[in-house]
This record gives structure tokens, sequence and C-alpha cells, in this order.
């Protein structure tokens, strides 16, 4: 793998999107960070967009407002608040369950390490490294549908099995760059290398990109 062209990427990304931030709203007052919202936020964007989860977020943190709220909330009540993100029933035990799993087990705190984060349910490596991205500050590669799709276009991977593409991502993107630079794809993602009818002939990876739509 070229680094002076995946530098290049880094850098184009860099200076298109220079404010590189978690498209969930968990943040309820600069500085603090609020890690259980972030993991109940992320379980809920399973299937559904972060805009939504935005919006369900605002209510569903003044209904429930702390971690023990949701370890002893009624499941019905529970699913009813979050009905609008889709899979609301699994979504909910699994909420529920996490709560009180790092209540007993983790004296109330979101834990920092891979193999305990993927201990809780419905956690699983995505949400795991965003936690350890954003939270904790550690390098960490979010493989999300547009981490994935983009990769594969910019031929920085060659697979859509999520795992695969994180391991493949681990080893030419500098960890102190990786975190912010999932954040940057998203945005990326968005704007300009959709799904459907990205706007190839406008992108400013352009010249870096073999990809044709």
């Amino acid at each position: 793998m070229n680094k002076n062209r995946i530098h290049k990427i880094i850098e184009k990304l860099k200076e298109k999107y220079p404010i590189s931030e978690c498209s969930l709203e968990y943040i309820s007052g600069e500085p603090e960070k609020e890690p259980y919202k972030l993991l109940i936020m992320a379980r809920l964007s399973a299937q559904c967009t972060d805009a939504r989860v935005n919006i369900v977020a605002k209510d569903l943190f003044k209904e429930f407002a702390s971690i023990k709220d949701f370890a002893d909330a009624d499941l019905e009540k529970l699913e009813k608040a979050i009905f609008s993100c889709g899979l609301y029933k699994t979504k909910a035990k699994n909420i529920k369950d996490m709560c009180r799993i790092i209540i007993d087990r983790f004296d109330s705190q979101v834990p920092e390490e891979m193999d305990d984060l993927l201990k809780l349910p419905g956690v699983g490596r995505k949400i795991a490294n965003l936690i350890r991205g954003d939270i904790f500050n550690k390098p960490a590669i979010v493989t999300d549908t547009h981490c994935i799709r983009i990769s594969n276009r910019l031929d920085l991977s060659d697979s859509e099995n999520p795992i695969i593409v994180e391991k493949q991502l681990v080893k030419i993107i500098p960890p102190e760059e990786s975190n912010d630079f999932c954040h940057r794809l998203v945005f990326f993602g968005r704007e300009y290398c959709k799904a459907q009818n990205p706007r190839c002939a406008e992108c400013f990876l352009r010249d870096e990109c073999n990809y044709k739509f």
C-alpha cells in the first residue's frame, strides 16, 4: 500500500472536514462526556439513522436520567420510548441488560477494554471501537457502512466483512489518525461518496480513486 497516497487521502479529508466528531450527540455539556449515553445511542443506531437516534435520545435521556434508570426500567416503557428507532424489543432488552451489567460488574463505569465491551449485550466490535475511540481516546477503526463502502472504493480494503476491513485499515491508517479518519468517512459518505449516485465528478478525492460510477 502506497503510504504517500494514504497520507494524501487523510490530509484531503482533514482539509474538507477540519472538525471531526461523532454524529451521535451524546455530550450534554462541554467538556463532559457521558459514555453510557454514547453506548445506548450506538445500540439504537443499528438499522436506524443517526439523525433519528439524536431526536429520540433527547426525550429518552429525560425520561431515563441515569444508567440506573435504564437498568431498572420497565421494559415496555423503554420499548415505547425507542419504538421509532426500529428493532425496539431487542434494543430495549439489550440496553436494559447492558446497563445492569455495567452497574453490577464494572462499578457503573463503561469499561475501556475491548474484551469487556464485547461482553455487553448488543455490543460488537463496531460499537466497542466507537467507545474506545471517542470516550477513551484509543486508536479505533469503526467499520460502519460508510467506512466499508468507501474503503473498498478507494482500494484501502477489499472485503465487505467489517472485521476484515478493520484488520486491513489498522495496518495502513496511522493509529493517531484512525478515529478521526472514520468520522470523516461518515461526512464524506453522506456528502459525496454515497451508496447510490456518488458525486464522483465533483469529488475532491477523485485523483486518489479508481472507482468509476
